[in-house]
């Protein structure tokens, strides 16, 4: 019955007093599934968590037992590490040049354009470098990670080799977590390398710095706790980029469309992570 049909026969009061009623009822119902939905959430957290932590247990104890998996180690070095390389290069440099041009901005204002190349330095290697190297690698390795082991456990494969006697965790995921903590490091090495070396060509060709000004800051400003600081953070990165991926892969579940949602909650998980503890870390270490 419509509105009108129901005020004609019912009266005008009746009608929106069923109204207000059925309001309520909605009202009441969205505040019940509030409790409901805020418990669905915490359960769905604690599982994933507690699945993480089984999963590097069971990784660092594998890590110690033969048989060593040594070439599989390699390939995940050559692909976390050397394939890496020219999108670290890339994004490094543009990223140093960019830096510099606003860092200048800001200090000629102040007559500090000496100190442009120290602000530089320190950027780089106590927080960009790690930060987007570890969110490129997110991006590249981390996704490929996820949605690999999602297809060979959607394919049977992971069972296949616990079915050969062949341990799914020392044989996938070991491998995997390790290469990306060890080469994690050496890219942020790079990445704050070549932005330093973009920034240096833009600050004395672009801006008209003067060169030996600017590598003074650098000498003088920049000292071995900074990168240090810089390593320890992209260590305990490359650790939580490699966890984060293969646990969503290795623990994927419903076919295909599981391994989209398995990969988008890696890549999304991975990078709110990295940027959580690097303010975490920061407050510590400075």
């Amino acid at each position: 019955m419509s509105e009108r049909a129901f005020a004609t026969v019912y009266g005008p009061a009746c009608m929106y007093g069923s109204l207000s009623r059925i309001g309520l009822l909605n009202v009441l119902r969205f505040l019940g599934s509030i409790p409901l939905g805020t418990v669905e959430a915490l359960r769905f957290f604690v599982e994933e968590v507690g699945r993480m932590i089984v999963l590097l247990g069971l990784s660092a104890v594998w890590l110690l037992r033969p048989p060593f998996r040594g070439r599989e180690f390699v390939r995940q070095l050559d692909f976390a590490g050397a394939q890496s390389v020219l999108l670290i290069v890339l994004t490094g440099t543009f990223t140093g040049m960019v830096f510099t041009l606003q860092t200048y901005n800001g200090m000629h204002r102040y007559g500090a354009e000496a100190m442009v190349g120290a602000t530089v330095a320190l950027g780089l290697t106590r927080e960009l470098g790690p930060v987007l190297s570890a969110l490129m690698v997110v991006a590249r390795v981390g996704s490929a990670m996820t949605a690999e082991l999602g297809t060979m456990r959607n394919t049977q494969q992971i069972d296949a080799l616990t079915s050969m006697a062949v341990e799914p965790v020392q044989y996938l995921v070991v491998p995997r977590i390790f290469a990306v903590t060890l080469v994690l490091p050496l890219l942020a090495l790079i990445f704050s390398f070549t932005g330093m070396v973009g920034a240096y060509f833009i600050a004395s060709g672009w801006l008209g710095i003067d060169p030996a000004s600017f590598m003074s800051g650098i000498r003088n400003y920049l000292g071995p706790e900074d990168i240090t600081h810089g390593m320890i953070k992209a260590v305990v990165f490359g650790l939580m980029v490699s966890l984060v991926a293969c646990a969503k892969g290795y623990y994927v579940t419903g076919g295909a469309r599981g391994i989209g949602v398995a990969t988008t909650r890696s890549v999304v998980l991975s990078s709110v992570l990295v940027l959580v503890s690097d303010y975490v870390m920061t407050s510590l270490m400075f």
